[in-house]
């Protein structure tokens, strides 16, 4: 063998790929280990007399067919984790689109409107402490359908942090940006696009992360109580009912995989759109 067959193809490509492996060590050894200590202490906490809950090894015996096989589907509710969560995915992102819109555009107006503001804020703090439950009788009575009574609760649960944050926001533009404006007579669409919308924009973003998480938790905490529709939600209520609590615990450990992979997902939007300074 020569010298040329020897050496890598792309050393480069070989040195950077472990360099960059070297860097993360720091972030990926620390929460490895605590998880595993996790799933130790957890196990050992399932082999004591008189423990009712199944350890990690239990869950992944009577789960497995779940674990490793999560797009089945025949029919019905009896699907796979994948759809179930598929399924609540689309749930979340239809009411969450919507409460950002809506969020947004009455964070402004009761932002630059002092009056509106006056106004709307009694109600709003009066209707946000409503927790995601409570609002699912209102819902299912007034819109008598399972699906968009789900859509409704995520959405009235999701609106308020995007809605208050972007009106603190707009409140907490600088005076200097507005004497500006008016120094320049800068239209109102001009002013909005460039001094409002981006003074705001941090807030804007803080709303938006905290919403996405309300909205995973309230999709979840209303498909429990809403039968017959598949989704992450119900498949544990089912569980529930049916004495499954290895896949009670499965479900959970993917509702809080999804949950962070969401959060993560939208701090890495900010991070592209926000500019450094703002950060």
């Amino acid at each position: 063998m020569t010298l040329a067959q020897k050496r890598p193809a792309n050393p480069k490509f070989s040195n950077g790929f472990i360099s960059g492996l070297q860097k993360q060590f720091p972030n990926i050894i620390p929460p490895t280990i605590a998880i595993i200590i996790f799933l130790i202490i957890w196990q050992l906490f399932a082999l004591t007399p008189g423990a009712t809950l199944p350890g990690p090894i239990q869950v992944v015996r009577e789960t497995w067919v779940l674990i490793f096989w999560p797009f089945y589907d025949r029919g019905g509710i009896d699907k796979g984790l994948f759809w179930q969560i598929l399924a609540s995915l689309k749930r979340v992102a239809i009411s969450y689109t919507l409460a950002a819109i809506v969020g947004i555009g009455l964070g402004i107006l009761i932002g630059v409107n002092k009056t509106m503001s006056k106004a709307l804020d009694p109600i709003f703090q009066l209707l946000r402490t409503v927790p995601p439950l409570a609002w699912v009788p209102i819902s299912l009575a007034a819109l008598r359908q399972n699906e968009p009574a789900a859509l409704f609760v995520i959405f009235i649960t999701a609106i308020w942090p995007i809605l208050i944050n972007t009106a603190v926001g707009v409140t907490q533009i600088p005076q200097d940006y507005n004497n500006v404006a008016k120094v320049l007579q800068l239209s109102r669409k001009e002013y909005f696009t460039n001094i409002l919308i981006p003074a705001a924009l941090p807030y804007i973003f803080t709303g938006l992360r905290i919403a996405i998480g309300l909205a995973w938790l309230a999709i979840i905490a209303a498909e429990i109580v809403m039968s017959g529709i598949v989704g992450i939600g119900f498949f544990i209520w089912d569980a529930y009912q049916n004495n499954n609590v290895s896949e009670v615990i499965l479900a959970l450990i993917y509702i809080g995989v999804v949950g962070l992979v969401l959060d993560k997902m939208m701090g890495w939007l900010q991070n592209k759109i926000l500019p450094a300074e703002q950060k």
